[in-house]
């Protein structure tokens, strides 16, 4: 995370502790994109990452957790619990 975040990269992640991460320190990045699908092969994966990165650019670039599935995305900006966005 520290890493992605010094470089200004998007974390890209099947698993929920990255958010619960984010969530817990209050930290402003670095962005995360959580996939929740059954289908993680990269085949299914890509159009979907594609579509998201492409919908929720601004709010990535300005630090959000951005969780999608097959049908819809929903977006948290970060840090978690403050009033920003």
């Amino acid at each position: 995370m520290a890493w992605a975040r010094e470089h200004q990269h998007v974390v890209l992640t099947h698993d929920l502790d990255f958010g619960a991460l984010l969530a817990l320190t209050r930290a402003s990045g670095p962005s995360v994109i959580q996939i929740r699908a059954h289908d993680v092969l990269p085949g299914h994966l890509e159009q979907i990452v594609v579509t998201t990165i492409q919908t929720y650019e601004s709010q990535l670039l300005e630090g959000a957790i951005v969780t999608v599935d097959e049908t819809r995305g929903k977006v948290r900006m970060l840090p978690i619990g403050s009033t920003k966005g």
